[in-house]
């Protein structure tokens, strides 16, 4: 088995997942620059294995999920691994790693989960992420919209691989949408609106995610409509919007682990995530996997790379309301039959990000790239 060092930031559900996917491949080490972040739910550790070596770094904290851990050096150096994956370059602890290791003419693959270009080419902030990202040996990357990033960057084109990026199994993945009769049935049980149509939204209450641009939407959306918003307690902005724009729809519902979530999106209609930045966007994943079409931005990598527009769902661009209501009621006005098979492109789009194919993914590029 090739003895691998996986440096990353902190243990989140889905990081686990995978490496205990990958470690059936590997003899696996992951290098934690912290136990948890600050703005996570983090009860989930408790019932979940780590089937790998996992090493928490002991480091000076400097953001709610990074720490500046100088320990790594020495575990790099006396690890005796035959490869080195650094997933992102942003924290001090990925950027101590990468100056090192350069420093000692040690080669590294550099994984980046997503990104957004936010600059000209010019400037420091370019300077700084072409240092640190130009140089890998090889990359892996989630497709052709963090190719470009990371090309923007630095990155040599040829060194580029690809991996599905994801938060599923691939038993998590259903065959077909959910029927009416299913629908009922999970409302019910849910305390939902039976009758009429339901729209989700799935994400922490942040500005960035835009759900103030959902509410605002909300006005202008058919009266059968509900709209779901899950992941927190409404904010005292999401209130004074809801009052200010008269809205009666919208229904908040607090934190849910993944197995209640999946209810809620196998009850819904169609999911929409108006982010105004994000370098993937797992729900994405999640809320394909269970058979429904998105509504997304053009600042969401996830929703570029697995929307299909006017196939599975619509890639608006952010802070359009307007727009966002429009795309909304033209899925509302489909029939069953049409929302469905919108759900099914969905599915079909999805069933290869799973765990299975992402670790095999890095064995294939593992396999061609014997670094020492």
């Amino acid at each position: 088995m090739k003895k691998v060092l996986f440096i990353t930031n902190v243990p989140v559900p889905y990081r686990v997942d995978f490496f205990n996917e990958f470690s059936k491949y590997v003899d696996l080490t992951v290098c934690f620059e912290r136990k948890g972040a600050d703005d996570r739910e983090e009860s989930w550790i408790k019932t979940k294995g780590m089937s790998f070596n996992a090493v928490f770094l002991k480091g000076i904290k400097v953001s709610s999920d990074k720490a500046y851990c100088p320990s790594i050096r020495k575990i790099i150096k006396n690890g005796n691994f035959d490869n080195i994956i650094v997933s992102g370059y942003s924290s001090p602890t990925a950027m101590s790693a990468i100056k090192f290791m350069r420093r000692k003419k040690i080669p590294y693959i550099l994984s980046s989960d997503g990104g957004l270009i936010k600059d000209n080419g010019t400037g420091f902030k370019y300077k700084f992420k072409k240092h640190f990202i130009s140089g890998a040996a090889a990359y892996l990357s989630t497709g052709s919209e963090t190719d470009k990033y990371l090309i923007h960057y630095g990155a040599d084109k040829s060194k580029i691989h690809h991996y599905p990026f994801t938060s599923l199994y691939a038993k998590d993945i259903f065959d077909t949408p959910a029927t009416s009769e299913e629908k009922e049935i999970l409302r019910r049980e849910l305390g939902m609106p039976v009758a009429g149509r339901i729209v989700i939204s799935v994400g922490r209450f942040i500005e960035s995610k835009g759900f103030d641009v959902l509410i605002k939407a909300s006005k202008n959306i058919p009266e059968n409509t509900s709209l779901y918003i899950v992941g927190g307690e409404p904010t005292d902005e999401y209130k004074r919007l809801i009052t200010e724009n008269n809205v009666t729809c919208v229904k908040f519902e607090g934190f849910k682990t993944y197995a209640e979530l999946v209810k809620y999106y196998r009850a819904s209609d169609i999911f929409v995530l108006p982010t105004r930045t994000d370098v993937w966007g797992l729900v994405i994943n999640e809320a394909m996997s269970c058979g429904l079409p998105v509504i997304t931005t053009d600042r969401c990598v996830a929703g570029v790379s697995l929307v299909n527009n006017g196939v599975n769902g619509f890639i608006i661009p952010i802070d359009d309301a307007e727009e966002l209501a429009l795309k909304i009621k033209d899925l509302l006005r489909k029939s069953d039959e049409e929302l469905s098979k919108a759900g099914k492109a969905s599915i079909e789009t999805i069933k290869d990000y799973t765990f299975e194919k992402m670790a095999e993914k890095h064995m294939e590029m593992l396999k061609k790239y014997n670094l020492f």
